[in-house]
């Protein structure tokens, strides 16, 4: 009967931790598209969108204006900020650097 108890403690305990993400989910993204400037959305976030292919993706950047590459093919590189894509909206993804 001890057994059993101690065996089910440690189960609870066990089932009961949840797995530690990579904070930040701090993948790094190369995608090419043309930037367009966010318009009226569902998801609200980022400042700019980038239309890829088969993707689309909010963009931010605290460095670069993403208005001097408005409605330009562009390839961006950047990290994906933790927490999104939020309700159905697409990934956010700080833009470090833009290349024609």
């Amino acid at each position: 009967m001890r057994k059993i108890l101690i065996l089910s403690m440690f189960v609870a305990v066990i089932s009961g931790c949840s797995s530690m993400k990579n904070g930040g989910n701090s993948g790094t993204v190369t995608a090419s598209g043309t930037i367009e400037k966010l318009g009226m959305t569902t998801f609200q976030y980022g400042t700019h969108l980038l239309k890829a292919d088969n993707k689309t993706y909010a963009l931010k950047s605290a460095s670069i204006n993403l208005d001097t590459y408005l409605d330009k093919k562009v390839t961006i590189k950047g990290k994906k900020v933790s927490g999104y894509p939020l309700e159905g909206g697409p990934e956010l993804v700080e833009v470090t650097l833009v290349k024609f």
